[in-house]
């Protein structure tokens, strides 16, 4: 998927648990990992500003898009 989601770098720039995280979010620490391992489809902004205010930092802090043929790259070096 071209979006990849960073939670997991600003959780370790914050030195935060994913635990803590969802409370302070107020969704269940399954529900961030889903989210946060690029598993989830979709994300509601609400959620997206939730974890904005409770880390400190901006959507693009979170998210960002890869390029598809970048991603297969990284995916499987052997197939460039």
């Amino acid at each position: 998927m071209p979006i990849v989601v960073d939670i997991d770098v600003m959780l370790a720039r914050r030195k935060m648990s994913v635990g803590e995280l969802a409370d302070r979010v107020g969704i269940t620490p399954a529900n961030l990992a889903v989210l946060k391992n690029g598993r989830a489809k979709a994300v509601r902004f609400a959620t997206l500003a939730a974890l904005c205010e409770a880390l400190s930092c901006q959507p693009g802090d979170l998210l960002r898009w890869e390029s598809e043929d970048l991603a297969a790259a990284e995916a499987d070096p052997e197939r460039v």
